[in-house]
């Protein structure tokens, strides 16, 4: 893992970086991008962990998961990188503080849905250890299929996210 990318810090997201999230969205995604109000629904509400990485003033990256009171399962529903951050690593310490943060919220499994031509993200999750568990055909916008993947969480594992 690049040594730069190990320095920068994970962290809950605060109100003060919507701007920057929403250039990261806008410059990582094409279609069905996250708004400036699903930002700030992300960042207040208390069944959803945001974290992004990077100090107030320079966000490289965020993921979000989502849990709900009495479920054992979490749900990934949104990971990204900023283009200039990206094949450091960087991904992956998101997802393991997403994994990491869904263990500390009671979880043993975390689902996730990708896009089906999204190569590079499909190539993450399954190095992390997710597994192929379904498909939804035109589940974005463009119509585009879905894959669902999931990985089992085990309680006595802790993340090494630096």
């Amino acid at each position: 893992m690049d040594t730069r990318v190990t320095a920068i810090p994970i962290r809950a997201a605060e109100p003060a970086d919507i701007d920057a999230l929403l250039r990261i969205e806008e410059a990582v995604f094409p279609g069905d991008r996250l708004t400036r109000r699903n930002f700030r629904h992300a960042v207040r509400s208390p069944s959803l962990l945001a974290l992004v990485a990077g100090t107030p003033g320079d966000v490289r990256g965020y993921v979000f998961v989502e849990t709900r009171r009495g479920s054992r399962a979490a749900r990934l529903s949104s990971l990204a990188v900023a283009p200039d951050a990206g094949r450091a690593g960087l991904g992956r310490r998101l997802v393991l503080a997403a994994e990491q943060g869904a263990r500390d919220r009671g979880c043993d499994l975390i689902r996730l849905e990708v896009r089906a031509d999204n190569a590079g993200a499909i190539a993450l999750y399954e190095r992390a250890g997710y597994r192929r568990a379904g498909a939804e055909a035109d589940y974005y916008d463009d119509g585009e299929t879905a894959l669902r993947f999931e990985k089992t969480l085990p309680a006595d594992a802790v993340a090494d996210t630096r």
